[in-house]
Parts: structure tokens; C-alpha cells; sequence
């Protein structure tokens, strides 16, 4: 290493052959020229002993741009490489070279170099940065300072800046350039430059900008200054985009600190995030906000603004960009910046910027026209985009109040007016294109989403007077957009680029802007879409027979969604309520309550589609779409809620009870449901081959209708309802649809059946619904000629719709029908093991099998008693063996790529299906509500899933684990028997019990984490039962403990052993979330007192790799401390587990900074 630097100097000649090497072989891999010889020439470059002469040497005399550039490359993975070897002085110049000819080669041609050495002054100026004293900083950085500041000239200026800008790119740990360091060293840089430089370094920005712009504003847009006043404010713009850590005040003296347990991951995000928040702390209030710099910028980009207002192209030249890049940027300003005065001063600076972007967007009207006629539109964007930053910072009386003192109109009416001029240009567009008007639509919706929707209970988000007004204008022009285009996609077959063709899921996110600003003025946008739906429901019936209606039926389309959301919140994993906004004070009639006489209008016109002839006329599948879910949302909001009972004595309103309870159980709720279910069955009957329309109604719409159980008690009395259980166990017509609808309406029957009055009625109710479908499997499994019939493909799919309806009735058991459904899994056994061999070459059908007999087992086994388990598992059993018999799911090596990751597919569905049914047949272990108090009859449910895991485990490779949702299972599986059941483990063969080891082992180091915490759990148990049988005199494990071979029949560590190595690599090493650390120590501590002498030895040798004294008495300390603080003592008990939490933590905060590297 010292002949790198010191050696004997080599001879010019030799200098210049090296150099004309290199670019020999950096023109040859550009021609594709002997590539790898080439390639080999330039890595020759990093192992030559005279490295830096004649990378020094390549950078100064080459006319090669890319040799050049690989000579800089060279010359820092040198450097990295040797730095501990190098003295203080060749530290030092190399970084003065670097710069010196960043300065020196400032106007070279090829600006990629430039860009190369300026990131690798950067690196070896950080990489010394700890060792460097303060005086040793400052003399390398004045010589930078003084070049932007403008000492040298324009061009250093810009070198200069390009350097600073490198410099805080990589003392940024999230986009910093591996060093092979300790994370704890990027960190400490990251922290060190914050601290001492990264205030100065903005400002020395600021100067420089400060500095030029008076040339700029006198001179032309094309002077070098623009460019070098562009370069200072991106600088600023990329030091706001710093992770501060010391931002909480400048007293108080505590940061941020990075999690320790995960790498940084660069974020590239959208910088005009809704969420996003600068907050650089009181430290920066002089620089940002007392020192006028902000009215400066916005000072300087008017002037310019106003200089250049004939140039059409000024606004989107690069200073004007970075500029209002910049602005928009202090709109996120937040946090200890400001002082604590009740937000006086976060208000006055959010005004200044406002009274300064103003003219961005204000007129809209003026400003649309230009746009429209050929202006840019990247201004009034950045407009939008910084009015998006004020709102999510502010309550909307607080963001409305901002213009009223500058103008005679507040925020709220400015916004309204831009929405209405951004939507106005969008419908005038025509086009599906991502036009301006469609980015600035997004924009303000996510502004009005981020000043209405409830995020925190305790403020006031309430609008004034003139917002609601705002807000209902705003929605009158949304609704009237959405009419527009509707119509005017009537005619457009080009699905693909209609967006409204679009799915409903796809529109969800604007559809809810929509009903937030919607519900600020219920009052009056309630009634409007009243209005609106009348209308076209009057055009319909004028015109039927005389013209033509599709027109109009893209209307009610889109107002069907609209109005859908408005009125209704998703259910998804909550009962949805009737939102609050639409609770409203209102005098008059129930029946004239805009809520009810909107709702009323549309469950009119939907019995409509009950006539034969208007659904000929009106209703088409694709309307027929809207309306179903239109009601599958409203119904599961108004068909009866649970609160119209309760409510009544907390409201004072008698409105806001009538629409609580216009559709309730003592009100129209019976008769509405009575419609609801007819209009379902007219989807799935008269509408063939619709998938669409019949996925809402079986899988929203129905679902939602049984999802109370007070609902369903009304249900199951309807003859609709009746009507629609007989038609779909007798009625041929419902085998067209797919087995998935055939599914889902078989389990919202079989849940409906709670609703009757007694056991015996919900049994026989189940009973009578599925006699029809065991009956044919039982026919046909005792069929002579099984196999030639079996294999027909009508058979096949009947089969199969057969399997999935008793799947479908199995996964909605309740007690109530527990009884009826254990007697149909009871009298298809012997046919679902039939059908299993018959269909072994069917993975179709044998998937649906076993997925039945999850589900089946699924809802059966906490019920069952004694005997009717000992059935269930032994009809298991029987099934997991015959899947094995048959060699089902294996895969031929010699099958082709394709067909082999289809068979892999194939293989993970069946797999993750026994894996389930195995993981089912467990949980009777931990429920069980059987009424048997006969021990001796009872079922050894662990020895029957080690059993089954002993047929099973053979088929699951490392390759199938791979699959999320297979590996999820499978180790929730491990995690649980082991968990309970340890001692089972010592009864393992060899092979079951390498299989066992080998995929822990995987499990452990897998990257989800809810997988390793179950892995962790499973350690968990089997070390802490091990040492308790030691501790107890008695063998735990015994041998099987002490040798164990892997997957592929190499002998290995013991079993123990190798997963407290596995786990502390994992711990020291390696990425995870620190919520794993818990569960980590839980494991680690019954490990290490298994293992004492392995940790001893394992801990000694990590001390030893250290590379410097001080980190060896570090990671001693720690390793001491791990095991002997907080009075730990070799019991396992609660008490002592939360201490080793508690050790494990500190040492992992302690040690993995230094132990990790980047």
C-alpha cells in the first residue's frame, strides 16, 4: 500500500502506455471490442502499485472522457480501499486534487467527469471526516466556499456549488455510497455535518445566489449567472430535503435517531407529497424565516417573472423551475422552526408565501385561457401544488383566513374558483390523454381532501360560511363534468381509453374527494343530486320507444357512483354508519329529508328493472352494475342499522332519527329488502354471461345483506328470499354461473339461516339446500363406470360446481348450523376420497377437494365430541395419505421451465391446502367446545399433525417456501405445534427432523416479519423446553439435539446449535424491523443457556475480528453486559425474560452500528 503513494516514481514513459491502455480499452467497450479483455485492462488500473500516479496522471494529461472518468473511479476505490494505511497528508491530497481539479478543469467539455470527481472528492472527504480535525474541514472547505461565494470566477462558482451539492448527497446515510464502514460511522458524519456545516453551507447557497442576481435581473435569461443562481437554489432545495435529526430545538438537545435494526432505503418519491413535512428545527428560524430570505425569493422570482413575461419559454427554464421548486417548498415548513405563539408566525409566513404565488393562480379564469392558448402550465402546477402544502398544514378556517387579508375573497373561494376553471378545461379537453388539466384536477382534489377529511378528532375542521358555499359550487361543476364526459362516452366502444369505462375500484379514491366536498355542504348538494336523478329518470320514460336512451344511461350511471359515495361510507372491515355530515337538522316531513328523498328516488327506480320490459328498455348490464352496487353499499349503511334503535335517545334532531330509521325494521326496511333481494336474483338469472354485474351481486351485494344478524332475521321470512334458496339448489340456470358465485351464494344462504327463530329450522333450512349436491356426489362416486364418466368434461365442471357449493355452505358454519353441515361433510367422505384418486390428474378438481375439506374441518372441529373427531381425523388422515399415495403435486426435473412453474404453482395451491387442513385439525387443541368429558376417548391431536407433517413435509421444498402465502402457513403451523407440543420433536425421524431444522433455519432469515416472529416462537420453545428437561436431570432432546444432518444429508451442527448461530447473525448482521427484537431475545435466551460454551466461543471470536482495540473492549463490554445486567440470572421465567429484552436491546443499539457495514 505505501508504494501506492510512496513508492519509486514511475517513469513518464510508462505513464503514458498506461494511460494510452486505458483508453484503448474505454473506447473498445464502447465499440464492443473485446469487452472482457477490456474490462480486465480497466480493473488492472486498481491493482497496480503506482494507482494514484497514474490515475493522477490519466485525469490531468487524457483527452479520453471515459478514461477519465474510470481513472477518477480507480482513484477513490484505491483510496476507500488503503485509507487506514495512508497518512494525514496523502489523505489530505487526494481531496485537495480532487478539488484543485474540479477548479483547475472547471470548463472541461465532458461534464460527467466533472460530476465524477466532484462525488469522489465528497467520498474521501467524508470518508475522513471523523479522523480530520476542525481546522483540517475548514481549510478544505474555504477553498469552496470562496469559490462559490464567486472568488474565482462564474465557472468555480458553479464547480463549487456542484461539489457542496455531492458533498450532502453523500453524508446522507439513505443516499450515501458504500464504503464497507460501519452504518454507526455514516450516521456520525450524517449527525457531525449537520451540527457544524449544513446551516453554513445553505448559506454560503444563499450568498451566491444573493450575489448574482442583480447581473440576472439586469442582464438577458441567458447569462452564465442564471445557470449558476439555478445551481445555489437547488443546492437549497436538496439541504430542505435533509433527514434532520436535531429538530427539536436548539436546548433541547435531543435528535432523531435512525433505526438501527433496517438499511436506509433511498425514498425517490414525488416530492410534492400531501404528507410531507420540513422541519429543520429552531436552529434554522434566522436563516429560513428571520432574515427575510423567504420574501427574498419570492422578491426575486416577481421580478424575473415580470422581466421576462414576453419570453414564453422563461417560465420553464431552469431557475424558474428551482425557484418555484423552492417556494413551494417552504409551504411544508413545520415543527420547532416555529416559536410556540400559538401559530402566529407559521401563519404570517404561510401569507407571505401565499400574497407571493398568488399571481400563479389568480385569475383562474385568465390563467386557464393562456395555458389553453400555448402558455405553460408548469407554474400554475407548482400553484396548486403549494396550496396542497398550506392545506395539509392548516384547518380550513385557518387556510380560508389567509387571503382575506390581502384580498376581498378568502382561500376557500380562490380554490373553489381554480377547481371550477381546472374542471371547466379538463371536460373542454376531449381527450383521455394526461393533460395539465388533468394533473391539476388530482392536485386540488388531494387539497380539498387534505383541508375536509377527519384526521384528528380534536381540530376543527368545520368550513365557514363562505367554504360550504365554495364547496358547493365546487360539487355542482364536478357533478356537471362527470355528466359530460359520461354522455360523451356514450357512443365510445374504445374501452381501453375511456376512463370512465373504467372499474369502480379504479375511480374509488376520486369518488371519495368528490363526497368529502360533497358532505361540507349536504344542504345544498343532497338536494342537487335529487334534481339531477329526477331529470334523467323523467327523460327516460318521455322518451322510451321515440329515442335513443344510452345517453342518458351513462348519466345515471355516473350519478350512481357519485351518489353512492356521497350517501355511504365502504364497509370494508367495519359496520359502515350513516356518516355525520349527513345527519343534518332539517324541518319538515321525513319523507322530504334530502337523504330519504334521494335514496327513495333510486330504490324506485331500481324496482323498475323488476319489469320485463323497462329492463329490456333501461337496463343494461353496465347500468345494472351501478345499481347493484349502489345498493350493496347504501343497504349495508340504511337497510336497518344497528344504531336506528339506540340512537334515538342521544339525537335530539327528530330528522337525524328519521334517517336512522326510514328504512329500519319497524319502518320501510322490510319492504326495501324485500326489493333488494329480488332485483339480486334478476342479476344472476337474466343477465347471462355478465361477470361483472354478477361478481357485485354475489360478492357485495348479497354478502352485505346477512352480514347483521338483525337483518337476517327478516331476511329468512321474505318469499323473495325463499325463493332464491330454492331456485339455486333446483334451478339448472344457476350452474352457468362461475364456481366462485356458485360459492359465495351458497355461504351467504347458509349464514342467512341464522336468522330463523330455532335450531331445528336453520338445520333443516341447510339441510334442504344442500340435500340436492351430496345426493348427486354420492350417485356419482358409487357409479360402476366412475372413471369413464368422471372424466367427461361436463362431468368435471358439474363436479367441481358441486365441491365449491359445499365449500361455499361449509365456510359460513355457525352453531346454529354446525349439526346440518357436520351431517353433509359426514355423508361425503367416502365420495370425497373417491373423487380424489378419480381426479388426480385434475389439479382443479383436487384443489377444490381439499379446500372443501379445510373449510369443512375448518368450521367443524372446536364442536366436535370425542367420536365425530375421531371420524374427522381419521377421514384426514386417509385424504393426506391418498394425496401422497398417488404422488400428486410432484414435478418431473425434465419438465420445461414453463411447465415446471406452472406445476410448481399447482403444487404450492394443494400444499398450502393440507398445510391449512393441518393447521385447523390443530386448533382443537386450544378450543374446543364439545361437551365430552371422556378422556380415554380423547384424540391425540398432536400426534395426528406430526403424522400428517410427516406426509406432507416431503413434498415442501426451500424453492416452494418462496411463496408468500405457502410460507405464511406453513411455519404458522410449525410455530404452533412446536409451540405446544416440543417434546413431540424427539420422536421425529432423521429426515423429518433435518426438514424440520433446514427450514426454520429459513424461516428465520425470511422478509416477513410476521413469519420470523413465528420461527422466533418456535426457537423459542424448543430451546426453553430443552433446557428446563436439562435443568430437570432429564435428556430433552437427547442425541437428536447433538447431530443432525441438513436437507441434503450433510452432517451439521446440532440442532440447537446452529439456530443460536443463525440467530445472532441475524441480529448483528443483518437487516429487520426492531419489532422483532422482543421475540428475537425470547429466543435467544433459552438458546445461550443451552449452548454456553458455543456462545463463549462464538462471542471470543467476534471480539477477535475487530479491527481496532477500542472496538474490542466495545463489543466485550457488550457482550458482558448482555448476560450479566439488570440481574439476569439462567431461570426462565417472565421476570427474567423482560430483562433480557431489555439487555438485548442496549447491546444491539450498542454494537450494530460498528458490527454492520455499508
Amino acid at each position: 500500500m505505501q508504494s501506492s503513494s510512496h513508492g519509486v516514481p514511475i517513469g513518464l514513459a510508462q505513464l503514458q502506455s498506461t494511460m494510452q491502455a486505458i483508453e484503448f480499452a474505454c473506447s473498445s467497450i464502447q465499440i464492443n471490442v473485446n469487452p472482457a479483455e477490456a474490462e480486465a485492462t480497466i480493473l488492472s488500473l486498481r491493482q497496480s502499485p503506482h494507482a494514484y500516479q497514474i490515475c493522477k496522471y490519466i485525469l490531468e494529461k487524457s483527452q479520453v472522457g471515459n478514461a477519465r472518468f474510470q481513472a477518477a473511479a480507480a482513484l477513490r476505490d484505491v483510496a476507500i480501499k488503503e485509507w487506514g494505511f495512508l497518512t494525514s497528508v496523502d489523505k489530505g491530497g487526494l481531496i485537495s486534487f480532487c478539488l484543485c481539479f474540479l477548479f483547475q478543469y472547471s470548463s472541461l467539455a465532458e461534464g460527467y467527469v466533472l460530476t465524477k470527481v466532484s462525488s469522489v472528492a465528497a467520498q474521501l472527504l467524508k470518508r475522513g471526516w471523523l479522523d480530520f480535525t476542525a481546522a483540517e474541514k475548514d481549510t478544505f472547505l474555504s477553498e469552496v466556499k470562496q469559490a462559490v461565494l464567486g472568488t474565482h470566477g462564474v465557472v468555480a462558482q458553479f464547480i463549487g456549488m456542484s461539489f457542496l451539492e455531492s458533498m450532502v448527497v453523500e453524508f446522507l446515510p439513505s443516499t450515501s455510497t458504500s464504503m464497507g464502514l460501519p452504518r454507526e460511522f455514516h450516521e456520525q458524519c450524517r449527525d457531525l455535518l449537520e451540527l457544524d456545516y449544513l446551516k453554513k453551507i445553505y448559506c454560503w447557497a444563499q450568498d451566491a445566489a444573493v450575489n448574482v442576481t442583480g447581473r440576472i435581473v439586469d442582464s438577458g435569461s441567458d447569462v452564465a449567472e442564471d445557470k449558476l443562481c439555478a445551481a445555489a437554489l437547488n443546492l437549497m432545495f436538496q439541504i430542505l430535503n435533509w433527514d434532520f435529526q436535531f429538530n427539536k430545538g436548539a436546548g433541547e438537545g435531543a435528535n432523531n435517531r435512525t433505526n438501527v435494526f433496517t438499511s436506509d432505503v433511498r425514498n425517490d418519491a414525488v416530492p410534492f407529497k400531501k404528507s410531507e413535512r420540513i422541519q429543520p428545527g429552531s436552529a434554522w428560524r434566522d436563516v429560513l424565516l428571520s432574515s427575510g430570505h423567504i420574501g427574498w425569493i419570492l422578491g426575486l422570482y416577481g421580478t424575473l417573472r415580470q422581466k421576462f413575461s414576453n419570453d414564453g419559454y422563461w417560465l420553464d427554464s431552469p431557475l424558474a423551475e428551482t425557484a418555484r421548486k423552492l417556494i413551494v417548498h417552504f409551504c411544508s415548513l413545520s415543527g420547532t422552526i416555529f416559536p410556540s405563539d400559538n401559530g402566529q408566525m407559521q401563519e404570517q409566513h404561510l401569507l407571505q408565501i401565499l400574497s407571493g404565488i398568488i399571481q400563479w393562480v389568480d385569475p383562474p379564469d385568465a390563467i386557464s385561457e393562456a395555458i389553453e392558448c400555448g402558455k405553460t402550465a408548469s407554474e400554475m402546477l407548482d400553484g396548486c401544488r403549494a396550496l396542497l402544502s398550506i392545506a395539509s398544514l392548516t384547518t380550513p378556517i385557518v387556510f380560508d383566513k389567509l387571503l382575506k387579508s390581502i384580498s376581498p375573497f378568502g382561500t376557500l373561494s380562490l380554490l373553489s374558483a381554480l377547481t371550477r376553471e381546472v374542471l371547466k378545461a379538463h371536460v373542454a379537453s376531449n381527450t383521455d390523454e394526461e393533460t395539465w388539466s388533468w394533473v391539476a384536477r388530482d392536485i386540488l382534489l388531494d387539497t380539498w381532501t387534505a383541508l375536509l377529511e377527519p384526521i384528528d378528532t380534536n381540530r376543527d375542521d368545520a368550513l365557514p360560511p363562505e367554504g360550504i358555499a365554495a364547496a358547493a359550487t365546487v360539487f355542482e361543476l364536478i357533478v356537471e363534468a362527470e355528466l359530460t364526459v359520461a354522455s360523451r362516452s356514450a357512443f365510445d366502444d374504445d374501452d381501453d381509453c375511456d376512463y370512465l369505462r373504467a372499474s369502480i375500484s379504479a375511480m374509488d379514491e376520486r369518488l371519495s374527494s368528490y363526497a368529502l366536498i360533497a358532505r361540507a355542504a349536504v344542504d345544498i348538494t343532497v338536494p342537487l343530486l335529487t334534481r339531477l336523478f329526477s331529470v334523467r329518470i323523467a327523460l327516460l320514460h318521455q322518451g322510451r320507444g321515440t329515442s335513443d336512451p344510452t345517453c342518458t344511461l351513462e348519466e345515471l350511471y355516473s350519478l350512481l357512483l357519485i351518489t353512492g359515495h356521497v350517501l355511504a361510507d365502504a364497509g370494508e372491515g367495519e359496520t359502515p354508519l350513516v356518516p355525520e355530515a349527513l345527519r343534518t337538522p332539517f324541518v319538515g316531513r321525513d319523507e322530504q329529508h334530502p337523504v330519504i328523498a334521494l335514496s327513495s328516488s333510486i330504490i324506485s327506480f331500481a324496482e323498475q328493472s323488476l319489469n320485463p320490459d323497462m329492463r329490456a328498455s333501461f337496463f343494461s348490464p353496465r347500468l345494472m352494475e351501478a345499481v347493484i352496487w349502489f345498493l350493496a353499499r347504501w343497504s349495508d349503511t340504511y337497510v336497518m342499522p344497528l344504531e336506528s334503535g339506540n340512537e334515538r335517545q342521544h339525537m335530539p334532531q327528530p330528522s337525524s332519527i328519521a334517517v336512522l330509521n326510514f328504512c329500519g325494521e319497524h319502518d320501510r326496511g322490510k319492504s326495501v329488502l324485500n326489493v333488494i333481494v329480488r332485483i339480486s336474483l334478476i342479476s344472476l338469472i337474466s343477465y347471462p354471461g355478465e361477470n361483472n354485474l354478477q361478481e357485485l351481486t354475489c360478492h357485495q351485494l348479497l354478502p352485505a345483506l346477512v352480514r347483521r344478524k338483525n337483518v337476517c332475521l327478516h331476511l329468512v321470512t321474505l318469499d323473495s328470499w325463499c325463493n332464491l334458496a330454492n331456485a339455486f339448489a333446483n334451478e339448472r340456470s344457476f350452474f352457468s354461473l362461475t364456481s366462485p358465485f356458485q360459492r359465495s351464494i351458497a355461504d351467504t344462504l347458509v349464514r342467512s339461516a341464522t336468522g330463523m327463530t330455532t335450531l331445528e329450522a336453520s338445520n333443516q333450512f341447510v339441510t334442504d339446500l344442500t340435500r340436492q349436491i351430496t345426493a348427486y356426489l354420492v350417485d356419482l362416486s358409487s357409479k360402476n363406470d366412475l372413471k369413464t364418466v368422471a372424466q367427461q368434461p361436463d362431468a368435471v365442471l358439474w363436479v367441481s360446481s358441486l365441491l365449491e357449493r359445499l365449500r361455499g355452505a361449509a365456510r359460513a358454519t355457525q352453531p346454529q348450523t354446525r349439526k346440518a353441515l357436520y351431517e353433509m361433510g359426514v355423508s361425503v367422505m367416502s365420495s370425497i376420497l373417491v373423487l380424489l384418486g378419480i381426479y388426480k390428474y385434475e389439479p382443479a378438481v383436487v384443489y377444490v377437494i381439499l379446500k372443501f375439506v379445510v373449510d369443512w374441518v375448518d368450521g367443524q372441529i372446536v364442536f366436535l365430541e370425542a367420536k365425530e373427531t375421531a371420524v374427522v381425523v381419521k377421514f384426514c388422515l386417509q385424504l393426506l395419505q391418498l394425496y401422497s399415495v398417488h404422488n400428486i403435486g410432484k414435478i418431473s426435473l425434465s419438465c420445461s421451465s414453463s411447465l415446471l412453474s406452472e406445476a410448481n404453482t399447482e403444487k404450492y395451491k394443494d400444499l398450502r391446502a393440507l398445510i391449512q387442513l393441518l393447521t385447523k385439525l390443530c386448533s382443537k387443541d386450544l378450543v374446543d367446545f364439545s361437551s365430552d368429558s371422556n378422556e380415554a376417548e380423547t384424540t391425540d391431536i398432536a400426534q395426528v399433525i406430526y403424522l400428517g407433517l410427516h406426509i406432507v413435509t416431503p413434498l415442501i421444498s426451500l424453492e416452494l417456501l418462496k411463496y408468500p402465502k405457502l410460507c405464511n402457513d406453513y411455519f404458522a403451523l410449525l410455530a404452533h405445534i412446536l409451540g405446544v407440543h416440543p417434546e413431540k420433536v424427539a420422536q421425529l425421524n432423521a429426515e423429518m427432523l433435518a426438514h424440520l431444522v433446514g427450514t426454520l433455519d429459513y424461516g428465520i432469515h425470511n422478509q416477513d416479519i410476521e413469519v420470523v416472529n413465528m420461527c422466533l416462537g418456535a426457537l423459542n420453545a424448543l430451546a426453553s423446553y430443552h433446557y428446563k428437561e436439562r435443568v430437570a436431570g432429564r435428556e430433552g432432546f437427547g442425541s437428536d439435539a447433538s447431530a443432525i444432518k441438513d436437507m441434503n444429508g450433510r452432517p451439521q451442527d446440532n440442532m440447537l446449535s446452529r439456530f443460536l448461530q443463525s440467530l445472532l447473525q441475524l441480529l448483528l448482521f443483518e437487516d429487520y424491523s426492531s419489532e422483532l427484537v422482543s421475540s428475537a431475545a425470547d429466543a435467544l435466551l433459552p438458546l445461550i443457556l443451552c449452548e454456553q460454551g458455543l456462545y463463549q466461543r462464538l462471542g471470543h471470536e467476534l471480539i477477535e475480528g475487530q479491527a481496532t482495540p477500542e472496538l474490542k473492549s466495545r463489543l466485550a463490554n457488550a457482550l458482558q453486559a448482555l448476560t450479566s445486567s439488570n440481574q439476569l440470572s439462567s431461570s426462565l421465567n417472565r421476570i427474567n425474560y423482560q430483562k433480557f429484552r431489555k439487555n438485548l436491546y442496549n447491546f444491539l443499539i450498542e454494537v450494530r452500528g460498528f458490527l454492520r457495514k455499508k
